[in-house]
Formats: structure tokens, C-alpha cells, sequence
């Protein structure tokens, strides 16, 4: 008798830890060629033999900064000519909860080549204190696009900024396009962050750190740029700008250092964090994806991981570029036709990192590769061009996740913007990228655990045949079907 009531109390027991144990629920949105566009999905029926994917919660690694895009003149000039309607449907599309919720926004310091004209905030010369300094040429077109941002974001958003030349009576070769700053200049150009900082500041908008130069090597010889060597950019961090923010109150701003191709950071990350002096003031890595169409570099991330772990490492800019965007046909997207900078004139021993290559490819295998390899931080390049890729004052076409026709009042999300929004949306500022492992080689995996609890995992099939797995979590599991060319991110909520 004593047997019996023991057994039943242990099966209440039993009974009532099931009730009361959390229960998962998964749910999946998928983006694929076939005209799915962060579409939930539901019935995952296959005659397939499932592969294992695999979540281990207590293999944590990087915090998430955020994910997003670059407010730049070129977009801005471009909302500005829609209707108030349109205008604000890019803007929700970009940063509502509803939309992509983007968290991580870059914008250019003076102007760039997505600029109307070449310009400067400084443009009196052998101004040295900077009396004259004003940010007016923003006024019009790109403070208001971020601030209809910030009016639309309800989570709000971290924004830095990117220089990418100083005016040329600063630099040795009094041009836009190369050239170095003069020595003479250093504190100048310290001053002018500062000064930026307060600018936009008064404006309602707060910057949060910066670049310290976009391309420090320079582009070609083609649109605004100054050259650096890493000791040049490491003394002038050192020695120049991280002391003025911080005499001026500002010491809290995030400076990053490097901002170019991810093939050369070894030679940088060497240089800024030698030793506790240099790095004392560079909070972390920008990095771009250009060096290769399809190579994310994970030695090369890893190797600037490993120099400076507490620090952040931001993928800063990405775009399909020189580029003339394809109009509403989401098909070309999926499709290897499209080609880049290194395409035509990259030397012959590098030609094969530039192959024809699917935009939507590029981007979902980048940022999945970039999230398991440190890269805590995924910035793309322009939010908004027009058909032609513009505008842009040297003709330097590009694609952006969103295509707009102002003459037509037209908007064309690319499949660009719904794999953008797979992250952005999903994987949230704060949350840790946990180990995520796949026994199918195929298929690329990467996920994180939000503040909120809540998990996304993102799975990418490259290839041209459905894949079927079985997602499997500490506390249950889940076969999913995944389309051919397609990224799905799976949601975990209790």
C-alpha cells in the first residue's frame, strides 16, 4: 500500500513539472527564389532523411551590437522626392517593429561619393580653431531622413559616423580624392568630431561613436578619400582624438578603427592593439566585405577576435556595387549574373575572388558567415537608390536593398531588404550568438538568444534542392523543410 501511494505521488509529481515546464514555440520565416519574402511557413512534410541541426546554449560567444544600413545624402535626396505616403512606408520598412527594426545605422562626415557634390562643414581655409564649421549642407536632405528614422524606430537605434575625407586645404595634396592629413592639421581634424558631435547633437540626434576614416588605403584614386597607414591612424587615435573627447566631455563615444577590406586587418589589428597604450582609446574593428565576392574571411576575422576580444568588430559597409539595379524582377537577385569592383581589372592571381555571383547569395552568406566568426555587428551600405543606382556624383552605381522611381512616386523591395530584415528584425542589440552546428555542410547555420528570451536561428540552402533537417533545442525538437535557394530564421519563444 505504502509502494502504491509512493508510485502515485511520484506520477503527480511527473504530471504536474509537465504542466508546468515551459513550452517552446517555433515558428519560421523564409525568403526564397521561389517568391517567398520573410513568409511564415508551417507544413514541413518530406519524404527526405533529415539532417541534424543542433543548438548548444552554453557555448556562448559575441554580443550583438545591431544590424542596419547607411543614412547617406544619395538616400535621403531620394525620400525627399517621394510622397509623404511613400516616404514613410520606406521609413517603417526600414525601422518599425513591423518592418526590418533595423538597430545599427552608419552615416558620412562631409560628403562621399553617394553625395550630390563634393562638400565639406569646414570649408573656410586655414580655419584652424574651426569658427566656420557648419553642418547646413545636411540640412536638408539627410538630418531630416534621420530624424523621420528616430521618429518612426521604437526601440531606437545606435548611430555612428564616417569621414571619408577632411577638406582638402587640411591635406598634402589639397584634393577630395587622396592625399594625407597634414600633420599640421591633427588637432584641427580632432576638433571636427567633436564639433560634429555637438552639431548634430543640437539637432536631437545622437551619435554614438564613429570610424575613425572609411578606406584608409585609399579607393583608386576615384571619390573622397584620405590615406592612412595603421601607426598614422593609431597616433592620431592616440595621441590627437581620444584625448580631445575626452577633454571635451565626450570619452563614452566608440571609435573603430581600420574600416576596410577584412584581407588586410591583420597588419592594422597588429598595429592598434600592440599594447595598452595604442589601444587604449579604440574601442573595436570596422571591417568591409569588397576583397572578395564570396570569401567572408573567417581566418582574418578570427585573427582580429583573438587581438582585441572585448572589443567590437563591425562589419561597417556592404553593397552589390558597380552595379546598375535590376528593376522588380526578384528572380536576377537569386541568379549568378551579378559582378563587382574586381570583376574586370583585378589582378590575375585575385580574379577568382570575384566571380558572377547571386546578390541574395552574397548577403545571407556573409552575415551568417560573419555572425560565427566574432563579427558581432552587420552594417549594409545604402537604404535607398534610385534605377539607376544613384545618385551618386562620380557614377559609381550601386544596389541598395530598396529601388524606388521618383518619377512614378515606385517602390521595389529587393530580396536584398527581406534578408537584411532576417536579421535585423530577429537577432536583437544584446543578444549572445550561441553555438549553432549542422551535420549537413550545405546548409549554413548561425543563431542567438535575445534579451527577451527568445531565440533566432537562420539556416541558408545555397543550392537548388529542398533540404530537410531537424532543428533540435535543449527541450524539443522540430523537422523543418527549407526551399531551394532560400534563408529561413527560426523563432524559439517559450
Amino acid at each position: 500500500m505504502k509502494f502504491k501511494s509512493i508510485l502515485l505521488i511520484s506520477i503527480l509529481i511527473t504530471i504536474t513539472a509537465c504542466m508546468n515546464s515551459p513550452k517552446e514555440t517555433i515558428t519560421v520565416f523564409e525568403t526564397s527564389q521561389s517568391g517567398n519574402q520573410l513568409t511564415k511557413r508551417s507544413n514541413f512534410n518530406s519524404e527526405l532523411t533529415p539532417s541534424l541541426v543542433q543548438l548548444d546554449f552554453e557555448k556562448k560567444f559575441q554580443t550583438i551590437s545591431g544590424f542596419g544600413g547607411a543614412f547617406t545624402e544619395a538616400s535621403a535626396h531620394l525620400l525627399n522626392q517621394m510622397s509623404p505616403e511613400t516616404r514613410t512606408e520606406i521609413l517603417e520598412a526600414y525601422f518599425s517593429r513591423k518592418g526590418a527594426n533595423y538597430s545599427l545605422t552608419r552615416t558620412h562626415m562631409n560628403s562621399c561619393d553617394f553625395s550630390l557634390s563634393n562638400y565639406s562643414y569646414t570649408p573656410v581655409e586655414g580655419d584652424k580653431n574651426l569658427e566656420h564649421f557648419s553642418i547646413d549642407e545636411d540640412r536638408q536632405d539627410l538630418i531630416p531622413m534621420i530624424k523621420g528614422a528616430l521618429e518612426t524606430s521604437e526601440d531606437g537605434f545606435r548611430l555612428f559616423a564616417s569621414p571619408w575625407t577632411a577638406a582638402p586645404w587640411m591635406k598634402d595634396n589639397n584634393h577630395w580624392v587622396g592625399g594625407k592629413l597634414l600633420p599640421e592639421y591633427y588637432d584641427t581634424w580632432a576638433l571636427f568630431f567633436s564639433k560634429y558631435t555637438d552639431a548634430y547633437k543640437a539637432e536631437g540626434i545622437d551619435i554614438w561613436g564613429f570610424t575613425i576614416e572609411n578606406e584608409p588605403h585609399g579607393n583608386g584614386g576615384n571619390w573622397e578619400s584620405m590615406h592612412f597607414s595603421p601607426h598614422e591612424m593609431t597616433d592620431f587615435v592616440q595621441n590627437f582624438l581620444g584625448p580631445k573627447l575626452k577633454a571635451d566631455g565626450k570619452g563614452d563615444l566608440v571609435l573603430l578603427g581600420y574600416d576596410q577590406n577584412r584581407e588586410g586587418i591583420k597588419e592594422w589589428v597588429d598595429v592598434m592593439y600592440k599594447d595598452q597604450a595604442s589601444s587604449k582609446y579604440f574601442d573595436g574593428t570596422a571591417i568591409h566585405w569588397y576583397e572578395s565576392t564570396y570569401d567572408y574571411f573567417p581566418e582574418a576575422l578570427q585573427y582580429a577576435h583573438q587581438k582585441a576580444p572585448n572589443k567590437y568588430l563591425i562589419q561597417t559597409e556592404a553593397c552589390i556595387d558597380s552595379q546598375v539595379p535590376v528593376w522588380k524582377d526578384d528572380k536576377w537577385y537569386w541568379k549568378k549574373e551579378s559582378t563587382d569592383w574586381g570583376y574586370d581589372w583585378r589582378e590575375e592571381d585575385k580574379k577568382y575572388l570575384h566571380p558572377k555571383y547571386a546578390p541574395a547569395n552574397r548577403y545571407a552568406r556573409d552575415i551568417i558567415g560573419c555572425l560565427n566568426n566574432w563579427v558581432d555587428g552587420w552594417v549594409d551600405w545604402n537604404m535607398v537608390l534610385d534605377r539607376q543606382g544613384g545618385p551618386n556624383w562620380f557614377k559609381n552605381w550601386c544596389v541598395a536593398p530598396v529601388i524606388v522611381d521618383p518619377k512614378t512616386d515606385e517602390v521595389y523591395y529587393t530580396p536584398l531588404y527581406y534578408i537584411m530584415a532576417h536579421f535585423s528584425k530577429y537577432i536583437r542589440p544584446g543578444a549572445e550568438v550561441i553555438s549553432a552546428k549542422s551535420s549537413d555542410t550545405d546548409l549554413m547555420v548561425a543563431a542567438a538568444k535575445n534579451p527577451d528570451g527568445s531565440t533566432a536561428v537562420v539556416i541558408f540552402n545555397e543550392g537548388m534542392e529542398p533540404k530537410f533537417f531537424e532543428l533540435k533545442t535543449a527541450m524539443t525538437t522540430k523537422q523543418i523543410l527549407i526551399s531551394p535557394q532560400a534563408i529561413q530564421t527560426i523563432v524559439i519563444t517559450n
